[in-house]
């Protein structure tokens, strides 16, 4: 596995870090892809092997962003010998559309194919949450499809990850491949619109489809639409879909981004079939919805996946996972309701009752995208909010930026540099390496305006030249040690302290107590310190309120 020697990068560097994420990313899809082929000729051996001895009706077909003669969408691909023929590609300005695909019918979607340029070079790009992908089938007014692209192939938040499944595959979290099979009679029409600031650049796609002479009368049409809520409603379960109409429901994509400390996933998913007053399929909480037992961890599986678990128990967590209903779609005939508990484990300073147990109503970050085949149109309301509303409202009170903190006033002797790391931070981080390690520190100073439940926190870098650091407010030791290194530079926040600051100034301090055996250095990189709101309930019963942090810290964690 390739090694970054240090982790202090230089713009030169970038190119060959993206290059050795490319080819990680290519083995583990190689890897993974080979073991998904082994995994669907037992999963849908009869489908997809034995029907391919059979004939087949129609015409392969293709639409695609190759090089057209004279620019023109309709004309032949160019295809001669100068440089031009390899432009494949197409930007999209923001608040543009761009269509993809526009066809007549009848006929059927196989397979559909997206790259496009990511955020993270020199030029600020749109990201994948902020591009959202419509289909509409047959002239209808209201797409069929509705979803933010990176959603719509299980990877959110505007983060790219791989994906190896039956319907979506994303290989190294570069390539977009959906095979869920879209049949439509009169027309479809595919588009993407850029609902972002900022263009998307370089985007390659291909639609293969079939044309047929005709679809049977029954043949229902594949549906996909995203909601959210920032956060769940108390006193209601999540609903992921409601529609009435004959269909089967194929799969679901959640993402969940926490406002609370613990584990959230005590929720049951609870579908209602047909108009039932009492769900007739009711689960055992969200990791079982998922596939998953004891919790969730990152896996990909042909029917079931976690494409994102980045920290587990903390104020601002976020996780997506992805449920496909391949060999067991639920049927419904004349109307489903798929909803999802928020119920599960908060800190004591969040229950009334100020104890902990893993029945409290939740009041986190949800986002879904549900996939179904339906005859007739759905009735499902739920639409797409446009992008500024699909970000994430920021949880933090206070970011105070590591890098205005780079002078000798604030650290030991040793080494700074300022650096931008755009796939890991928002924004530059502050790396430092110690001229002497037993001696190494630095302080980084923050301003409390108002007193109220918060959250103290670190968000770092840990990569292969860190080592282990110890923080403490204002000369109070918080929790034990920080060891910031990873064998590959990951971002990574360090949750350290829950407290009732009173206004004023004060001092974290992050002092260097050793390394791992497998580090290559002592160094430090920290991007901002960060004062992190806590739910209004907490302040609300005010049961820390009055809690001298100073002489008893507490931080809520499973313990």
């Amino acid at each position: 596995m390739h090694r970054f020697p240090k982790w202090s990068l230089r713009a030169a560097d970038v190119p060959s870090l993206c290059r050795a994420r490319v080819f990680r990313g290519l083995v583990r899809c190689f890897l993974a892809t080979v073991l998904v082929g082994l995994l669907a000729g037992s999963l849908s051996a009869q489908s997809l092997l034995e029907g391919l001895a059979r004939p087949l009706e129609g015409r392969s077909m293709r639409e695609s962003s190759a090089a057209r003669r004279g620019g023109d969408p309709n004309a032949m691909p160019l295809g001669d010998d100068t440089e031009a023929s390899n432009h494949d590609n197409r930007h999209i300005r923001p608040g543009d559309t761009l269509v993809v695909f526009d066809a007549k019918g009848p006929g059927a979607i196989t397979h559909l194919w997206f790259t496009f340029g990511w955020p993270g070079g020199r030029r600020p790009v749109a990201d994948h949450q902020e591009m959202l992908l419509r289909i509409y089938w047959d002239g209808r007014e209201r797409p069929g499809v509705e979803a933010p692209l990176g959603d719509f192939f299980a990877n959110c938040f505007g983060r790219r990850r791989p994906v190896t499944s039956l319907p979506v595959v994303v290989e190294s979290g570069d390539s977009y491949n959906c095979y869920w099979h879209m049949p439509f009679r009169r027309s479809a029409r595919i588009e993407i619109v850029n609902q972002s600031r900022r263009p998307v650049v370089g985007l390659y796609y291909h639609v293969d489809w079939v044309k047929k002479e005709s679809l049977p009368k029954d043949t229902p049409y594949f549906h996909a639409q995203y909601r959210q809520e920032y956060p769940t409603r108390n006193g209601r379960d999540y609903v992921i879909l409601d529609t009435k109409g004959k269909g089967h429901y194929v799969g679901t994509v959640l993402a969940i981004r926490t406002r609370s400390p613990l584990w959230y996933g005590e929720g049951d998913e609870k579908i209602y079939i047909d108009g039932e007053k009492q769900p007739s399929i009711w689960g055992t909480g969200t990791e079982e919805f998922f596939g998953c037992a004891y919790g969730l961890e990152s896996a990909s599986t042909p029917q079931f996946g976690v494409p994102l678990f980045d920290q587990f128990e903390v104020v601002g967590a976020k996780t997506a996972a992805y449920r496909w209903y391949l060999s067991d779609p639920i049927i419904f005939n004349k109307s489903i309701r798929v909803t999802l508990e928020h119920k599960s484990w908060v800190s004591r300073d969040e229950n009334p009752d100020y104890r902990k147990m893993s029945c409290n109503e939740r009041e986190d970050d949800y986002a879904t995208v549900a996939f179904w085949y339906q005859t007739g149109e759905p009735t499902f309301a739920a639409r797409a909010p446009d992008a500024a509303a699909r970000r994430l409202p920021s949880l933090d009170r206070v970011v105070i930026e590591a890098k205005d903190f780079a002078d000798t006033k604030h650290r030991a002797p040793g080494e700074t540099s300022i650096q931008s790391v755009p796939w890991l931070h928002e924004r530059p981080q502050l790396f430092y390496r110690p001229a002497d390690r037993k001696n190494a520190w630095i302080e980084i100073p923050f301003e409390v305006r108002r007193k109220e439940p918060l959250r103290l926190l670190i968000n770092a870098t840990r990569a292969g030249d860190c080592g282990v650091w110890q923080a403490s407010l204002d000369g109070v030791k918080l929790l034990g040690p920080m060891d910031f290194y990873s064998p590959e530079p990951d971002e990574h926040e360090f949750h350290l302290l829950d407290f009732w600051p009173e206004p004023g100034r004060y001092t974290l301090r992050l002092e260097c107590v050793g390394k791992s055996a497998r580090s290559d250095g002592y160094g430090l990189a920290v991007e901002s310190v960060r004062l992190r709101e806590r739910r209004p309930r907490v302040e609300r019963y005010g049961h820390e309120k009055d809690n001298d942090w100073r002489r008893r810290p507490i931080f809520h964690t499973k313990e």
